[in-house]
């Protein structure tokens, strides 16, 4: 069965965009032209490919067409380059997930050292760590930062390092909360900031303490890595900070541990697809250089199928 090339494509800008207009100003066509395309493609296929929803989704058979939409178009735009041919002429971006804590650190160096390399850019896409790779999975994203340590099938996968976080708390807070230490009924009362319903990291950190009691505090919860470095230092509550974002906080006395060995290394990984491609070959380099300034894990940075158990935390499988 031969497939359209132009349908393919078609089909990949309307689920990326979310609807078949920003599709069709995207490549340059008419509205028209791309409902054609995917009706043709969908009669070809002989099944529903893209759901008509606000914003439009692919149906789980789309998906696997468009992940092959996607890798084509990098590998056109691959050959393209070594004919010494303009690649940029084929719409190209590399859909990626990351959590949110590395896209507030290190990620963007990877990014930035990618487009020294690469005329493609990247659709960045935070979400939670522990469901990138559902991402990835589904096909929505070609790449993504993840703490999953089994390969997704047609994946490969690399060991990034951990990510450190510290349970921290302004002086003034730890003065009013946990004078007495931290304890059981310390921690039962003192408030704490949570990142969103699926950030666990400081029950997490609690549990170690609380063991088997009900752990109920008053939540602030606030979905921003940035505005929760703030809220730790204006004294809202304590909470499991990334150490690359609050070092110079903790050096300078701003910020300080609830207590010692208040930390707790997140592995990460990077896992995509097998595209063949030049452009995430240059990517994966780029992302393992960054990843340097992580907690250094035995075997970082080496293509690998077994690793250690994965834990749970935040938003950027």
């Amino acid at each position: 069965m031969k497939l359209e090339h132009g349908n393919l494509r078609a089909l990949a800008a309307v689920v990326r965009e979310g609807s078949f207009e920003r599709a069709a100003a995207a490549l340059n066509v008419t509205p028209s032209a791309i409902s054609q395309r995917i009706k043709s493609l969908e009669e070809r296929m002989g099944r529903l490919l893209v759901l008509r929803t606000a914003p439009v989704r692919a149906t789980a058979d789309g998906m696997i067409l468009v992940r092959l939409a996607e890798q084509t178009a990098l590998l056109e735009h691959d050959a393209l380059g070594m004919l010494g041919l303009d690649g940029s002429a084929v719409p190209s971006s590399i859909a990626v997930a990351v959590n949110h804590d590395s896209l507030e650190t290190w990620f963007m160096h990877a990014a930035r050292h990618f487009a020294q390399r690469s005329q493609i850019t990247l659709d960045m896409q935070s979400e939670d760590q522990d469901h990138t790779a559902d991402l990835l999975r589904r096909g929505d994203v070609l790449g993504a930062v993840t703490t999953l340590s089994d390969a997704v099938q047609g994946c490969r996968i690399h060991v990034l390092g951990s990510m450190r976080y510290v349970a921290t708390c302004s002086p003034e807070f730890h003065a009013r909360h946990f004078a007495q230490g931290v304890g059981k009924r310390s921690l039962a009362s003192a408030p704490v900031l949570v990142f969103n319903r699926k950030d666990d990291l400081q029950a997490r950190f609690a549990r170690r303490i609380m063991g088997d009691t009900p752990w109920q505090p008053p939540v602030w919860w606030l979905p921003s890595s940035r505005a929760f470095v703030q809220a730790t230092l204006d004294g809202l509550g304590w909470t499991m900070n990334p150490v690359p974002l609050v070092k110079h906080l903790l050096d300078e006395g701003s910020l300080m541990p609830l207590r010692m060995h208040a930390h707790e290394d997140v592995p990460l990984y990077w896992q995509h697809w097998r595209t063949g491609s030049q452009a995430m070959d240059a990517l994966t380099d780029a992302v393992l250089a960054a990843s340097r300034t992580l907690v250094k894990s035995r075997g970082r940075g080496q293509e690998t199928s077994r690793t250690p158990a994965r834990p749970s935390r935040r938003p950027m499988p």
